[in-house]
């Protein structure tokens, strides 16, 4: 547990770039992504899928931006916007909205929000490694 304590916030802010990437991809080629994700290439759902990516890109500049700062409540919202995004993913893989290969962007937003979690609790307790 220790090691991982300490590569933490390593991981974190490469959750965070990961996460501003690849909503930049999702917003500029939203097709590109629901066609490797399953879902419909109708124009409102690459409307939408679009602005989900905007999202993406401000959750994960929020989280930098909370570790940059030490900002604890800012930590706190970008994992509740993971947990967020992986009930969203895995109902729509329950509806058949997505293909099952949703299931892995999900389950990598459950471990982000875990991960991060435990980041905060530590942040908020002054128990994080220096």
């Amino acid at each position: 547990m220790d090691k991982l304590k300490n590569y933490l916030g390593t991981i974190i802010t490469l959750i965070a770039l990961l996460t501003i990437v690849s909503g930049a991809v999702q917003m500029i080629w939203p097709g590109f992504v629901l066609k490797i994700i399953g879902g419909s290439l109708v124009l409102a759902n690459q409307h939408s899928f679009g602005i989900v990516g905007m999202f993406m890109i401000l959750f994960g500049a929020l989280t930098l931006h909370g570790l940059i700062t030490h900002s604890s409540p800012a930590l706190l919202w970008a994992s509740i916007q993971k947990l967020g995004a992986f009930i969203a993913v895995a109902l729509g893989v329950h509806e058949q909205l997505f293909s099952s290969l949703a299931m892995a962007v999900a389950l990598f937003d459950l471990l982000s929000f875990f991960l991060m979690i435990i980041f905060w609790r530590k942040m908020v307790n002054g128990t994080l490694a220096s």
